[in-house]
């Protein structure tokens, strides 16, 4: 079989302005001097306020990513990408507590798969769903995927270079603070056509519900 040149992986891309108050009473005539004035006490303001409770740290859901290589059954990713290991590789992080990736890809005769799934942990829910409607907003032409996290996305494309077709799936789930990402995809080196949109994603949405399942399993 001659070597063939494989499709690469689609990349996941990926002040505050404190402003103080002052209040005061416009005086228009002087102070007032009598005595009623002079025995009022003026409020314990300095009291209140040093006795006024903290503000309390924000309580993340989801404090670390999972081990990726781990949130897939070894059945799921051998049926999914034939001919790989079901122990995957781990794609090296700048920090594994806040963002973590595990790959597999195998060419089995001509027909090749790709799996990315990856996990990415926030500070706040609002900034996970920050970042989701962005990374949605670029991905156009896909739908919501129903009773998946908190919101789930899923979209499919075709690509063709030199002849050769690639559909490619991905799947985006918000879950509290945290961000899961599939990316899917294969093409056929014989025929050098696509599998199917419904195969690629139906594929993804599965890899998309087990990482789910393991990240809130802990």
């Amino acid at each position: 079989m001659r070597s063939l040149p494989l499709p690469l992986a689609l990349t996941a891309r990926l002040a505050p302005v404190a402003v103080l108050a002052t209040a005061g009473w416009a005086l228009s005539s002087g102070p007032d001097t009598s005595p009623a004035a002079q025995d009022k006490t003026p409020p314990d303001t300095v009291g209140r306020s040093a006795s006024a409770p903290a503000t309390q740290a924000v309580t993340k859901t989801y404090a670390t990513a999972p081990p990726p290589c781990e949130s897939l059954a070894g059945k799921t990713v051998t049926s999914l990408v034939p001919g790989a290991k079901a122990a995957g590789k781990e794609i090296p992080s700048t920090d594994t507590k806040v963002r973590r990736t595990c790959s597999w890809n195998a060419l089995k005769g001509y027909d090749y798969r790709w799996l990315d799934v990856s996990f990415e942990v926030m500070e706040t829910d609002e900034a996970a769903q920050k970042s989701y409607k962005e990374r949605v907003a670029d991905r156009s032409g896909g739908g919501d995927v129903p009773g998946l996290g908190d919101s789930a996305y899923s979209v499919v494309n075709l690509t063709t270079e030199d002849k050769q077709q690639t559909r490619e799936g991905t799947v985006l789930v918000r879950a509290s603070n945290a961000l899961v990402m599939i990316t899917y995809n294969g093409s056929d080196f014989e025929s050098k056509k696509a599998p199917s949109t419904t195969e690629i994603n139906k594929g993804a949405i599965k890899a998309a519900k087990e990482a789910v399942a393991a990240l809130q399993d802990g």
